[in-house]
């Protein structure tokens, strides 16, 4: 019982990690996104090839480099950064950048004739944007929104190269000194399955993680 409590106690630990990476992630990457996404579309051509370069840049290399760039290269330049900060400025402009172009793609699904309609009415382009336009295109970026947040969900886990102990660097340490794989199933989520059991073997387990792929 006590191993049990001393297990659950350090995945607990971890799974803070993850979802604060998670939740302060979202929390600034969104609304980041949205002012991106309007710069992207903005008639100042400089602001719109500078969005358009740094979108380029974010959606064109992976995560885990910019991971890395962000903590072993700025320290090079004088810029030193905590590991939980430089993991959350990475995650924020890598879904900043994927979330600008979710929602610059729902802002032009909208008809050109919200807008004529809102001009006829004497608003501006911002009431415009913030009265007319945001909402409606809220409603066609929800699915694509939620993708990517399931990816962030995931992509979390890319957190050990900076030798930082999320959920699942915790249960690959307790697999690894205990050579016991629930915990490493609990932290991947595949204990809500009903054919896997702690007591089941390397093989058996093999076979379960076959099956899920």
């Amino acid at each position: 019982m006590e191993k049990i409590v001393g297990t659950a106690l350090l995945m607990l630990e971890g799974a803070e990690i993850t979802l604060e990476i998670f939740s302060v992630t979202l929390l600034l990457s969104l609304p980041l996104g949205l002012l991106v996404a309007l710069c992207r579309i903005s008639k100042l051509g400089p602001l719109r090839h500078l969005m358009e370069f740094y979108i380029w840049i974010m959606r064109g290399t992976p995560l885990m480099l910019q991971l890395l760039f962000v903590y072993f290269a700025l320290p090079m330049i004088g810029i030193r950064l905590p590991d939980i900060a430089a993991a959350l400025l990475a995650f924020t402009l890598n879904y900043a950048a994927y979330f600008a172009e979710i929602f610059r793609a729902g802002i032009q699904s909208i008809g050109r004739g919200q807008y004529e309609a809102a001009k006829s009415l004497g608003m501006t382009y911002t009431q415009t944007m913030r009265r007319i336009i945001v909402p409606q295109m809220i409603r066609h970026v929800l699915p694509p929104v939620s993708n990517e947040t399931i990816n962030l969900v995931k992509d979390t886990s890319l957190i050990y190269i900076l030798a930082m102990n999320d959920l699942l660097r915790v249960a690959r340490t307790i697999v690894q000194r205990e050579f016991d794989m629930t915990p490493l199933l609990r932290g991947g989520g595949l204990l809500s399955r009903d054919d896997v059991r702690p007591d089941l073997g390397i093989q058996e387990i093999g076979g379960v993680l076959w099956q899920v792929r």
